[in-house]
C-alpha cells in the first residue's frame, strides 16, 4: 500500500485543528448540525477511508428533520449555483455534466423539479458527479412515483452519497 504525503497531511490537518475549523469544513460536505458533530467528535480517524465510511454511516442514520436541514443547502439539478462557499463550489463541480445537456432535457428537469417539490415539499435530490442530464431525468421521473417513506428513504441514500464524496475530497 503506497502512502501519499499530501492525503496524510490533510487528514491530519482535519484531526488536530479545532473543533469549530472542523465543523466549518464539514458543513460543505452536509449541512445537518449533527452530522459535523458527530464526524468532529469521532477524530482522531486513522485513514481517509475510515473517515469517508463514517460520513457514510452518520449522513444515513440523520432523523429527517436534519436530512431537511441539509437539503435546504443543495440547489435544483439544472440551476445555475451562484455564489463561492464550499458547498456552491462542490455542487457546481458535481453538476458539470449539466453543461452538456440539450434544451429539451434541461427544460424536462425544471418542469420535473417543480413537480417533485410540489409533491413532496423539497427540492430533488441525487448525486450528480458521474451521471447525465439524461440519467437524472430518468431517475427524477421514476422517483416521483415513489411513496413518501420510500422517497425519504431515496433521498437520504442520496445525500449519503453525496456526504461521502465530499468528504473523501476534503481530505484527498
Amino acid at each position: 500500500m503506497s502512502c501519499h504525503p499530501v492525503t496524510v497531511s490533510r487528514l491530519d490537518e482535519f484531526n488536530s485543528e479545532p473543533a469549530d475549523a472542523a465543523v466549518e469544513a464539514l458543513r460543505g460536505c452536509n449541512a445537518a448540525p449533527r452530522f459535523a458533530a458527530e464526524l468532529v467528535a469521532g477524530r482522531p480517524f486513522p485513514d481517509a477511508g475510515t473517515l469517508v465510511r463514517r460520513a457514510g454511516e452518520v449522513a444515513r442514520a440523520l432523523p429527517w428533520d436534519e436530512v431537511q436541514m441539509a437539503l435546504v443547502a443543495h440547489p435544483r439539478i439544472g440551476d445555475r449555483v451562484e455564489g463561492s462557499s464550499a458547498e456552491a463550489q462542490a455542487s457546481r463541480r458535481e453538476q458539470g455534466s449539466m453543461g452538456g445537456a440539450d434544451d429539451d432535457t434541461r427544460a424536462a428537469i425544471v418542469e420535473g423539479n417543480r413537480a417533485y417539490e410540489e409533491r413532496f415539499g423539497h427540492v430533488y435530490l441525487i448525486r450528480a458527479a458521474g451521471r447525465s442530464p439524461d440519467e437524472m431525468l430518468a431517475e427524477l421521473r421514476r422517483r416521483l412515483d415513489n411513496d413518501e417513506e420510500a422517497e425519504r428513504a431515496e433521498v437520504v441514500e442520496q445525500l449519503a452519497q453525496i456526504t461521502e464524496l465530499r468528504v473523501e475530497g476534503l481530505v484527498s
